[in-house]
């Protein structure tokens, strides 16, 4: 039954993946220009571009952006990512030579990535938690369906190779935190390695690498000399991959800018700062700006950002929102120790989330960029924390007191409707599935699997809604 239903999750997934690539218009995904130029010059020059001045122009991008990239401007100016790392690019760039840059194919490249990030987040949280296989079906539901991550994963950007990689060392750290395997280490160092290749959105792992491997260095009582030797399978090949990259940024933009951040910094000159933004619009409203684009563009908001949805689908996110984190208190609250996330797997989970979260702070406070797609990296941790509070409902006596909730709430908001000569009909039927689904899985837990289906048969309609209905008609 498990593989049946990945293999669904798969399947429809690369569904929504071919029409999210086919039907979105060509560069309506964040800094897609810019990727394209960086993968074009690999192709077309053979070797790696250097970030420059002039390579960014904020008053040109916001003109295409606005003007819907209207093909008399051309996206060659937008350069304004050649300071990441090379791997994505240099993967994609025979793609680009075989189909003579067409940017359908590249897309899709990157929709491959997006595909094995779901079996990669399905196997991790599978050996982190081998006793609980509905988490990592979840989880795997979760990363195959998100409608902003299906959005980005669809089209040109290193994020899905980044992503990709991160996911894939969660295997060796779950391995490693069983046993220390020489085999594994070595495999995770060259993960790491690439991921160093990639963004540095993979760096934070370094950190969660080093707990883990300390972990077990601790549980094993290994001499000082077993330790050293477990560090350096770990660490090598990751520091000679990211060794390579950094060496090469020292030569080109000078010491101290291994990473070529700081050379971003001087170039993107005209970018929103923080700041200025506060000084301009206020501390209020920069700071709900940035609440309600995190979450917004955490579930979906397409485009540049310019793409909002209506606001009962926003509602509906809310509900999945709250529902997931009261179910994972409650969860964590109800079976305390006996949950396995009180383990070293929760703790390095709950790490990782940390540091990306404070990653997404800390960019936020010198740069104007409220986008909850930054959160990615830690979709893992996210997917599977969403997953166990939501299963938590099904579960007596917490699925017949959500149930209570839900029939108060509807007659509250039937009451206020009728009052108000206007009746809630989506909220009233968002509690109303709720309720109804929580006392089906209970009394009828043969049907657990049916809604299961019913639910990722859901998420698979929403999404392709989204973006034939809702999605494509906008830039029309």
């Amino acid at each position: 039954m498990t593989r049946w239903f990945l293999a669904l999750v798969c399947g429809l997934y690369m569904i929504l993946a071919w029409h999210f690539a086919r039907w979105t218009p060509a560069w309506q995904v964040p800094d897609e220009p810019a990727h394209y130029n960086y993968i074009r010059f690999i192709a077309t020059r053979g070797r790696l571009p250097i970030l420059q001045p002039g390579d960014y122009d904020q008053e040109y991008l916001s003109q295409m952006v606005s003007r819907g990239f209207p093909p008399e401007l051309s996206i060659d100016p937008l350069r304004y990512e050649f300071h990441q790392p090379p791997l994505y690019y240099l993967l994609a760039a025979p793609v680009f030579m075989v189909f003579q840059g067409q940017l359908l194919p590249l897309r899709l490249f990157s929709a491959s990535l997006g595909l094995l990030q779901i079996l990669l987040a399905f196997t991790a949280i599978r050996r982190m938690f081998p006793e609980r296989p509905a988490w990592a079906l979840g989880t795997a539901a979760v990363f195959a369906f998100l409608p902003q991550h299906v959005a980005m994963n669809s089209g040109v950007n290193n994020d899905a190779l980044a992503e990709a990689l991160i996911l894939g060392l969660w295997v060796p750290l779950a391995e490693e935190l069983r046993g220390h395997s020489p085999r594994n280490a070595w495999i995770g160092g060259a993960l790491l390695g690439a991921g160093f290749l990639t963004k540095t959105t993979v760096y934070p792992m370094a950190l969660i690498v080093l707990t883990a491997v300390g972990a077990r260095i601790h549980w094993d009582h290994a001499p000082r000399a077993e330790a050293m030797r477990r560090l350096m399978r770990w660490l090598l090949p990751a520091l000679l991959l990211g060794g390579i990259w950094w060496a090469r940024n020292l030569l080109t933009y000078g010491w101290p800018d291994f990473l070529g951040l700081q050379q971003h910094d001087r170039v993107v000159v005209g970018q929103p700062r923080t700041a200025e933004w506060i000084a301009r619009y206020g501390l209020a409203a920069t700071l709900d700006r940035f609440r309600a684009f995190t979450f917004q563009s955490f579930w979906g908001q397409f485009g540049w950002m310019g793409v909002v949805l209506e606001a009962r689908w926003y509602l509906f996110f809310a509900w999945l929102t709250v529902l997931g984190l009261l179910g994972l208190a409650l969860h964590v609250s109800r079976e305390r120790a006996r949950s396995p996330l009180w383990g070293w797997p929760g703790l390095l989970l709950t790490l990782s989330l940390t540091l990306t979260v404070a990653a997404y702070i800390g960019y936020n406070l010198s740069f104007v960029q409220h986008q909850g797609r930054y959160l990615f990296p830690a979709l893992l941790p996210i997917a599977v924390g969403f997953t166990i509070g939501w299963l938590e409902w099904l579960k007596r006596p917490a699925a017949d007191g959500l149930a209570k909730a839900c029939g108060l709430g509807i007659l509250a908001q039937g009451l206020a409707g009728w009052i108000g000569g206007d009746l809630p009909v989506f909220p009233m039927g968002l509690l109303l599935g709720t309720g109804m689904t929580a006392q089906m899985a209970v009394r009828f837990p043969a049907l657990r699997p049916l809604l299961a289906l019913t639910a990722c048969l859901g998420a698979f309609a929403l999404d392709l809604y989204l973006i034939l209905r809702v999605i494509h008609p906008a830039f029309q």
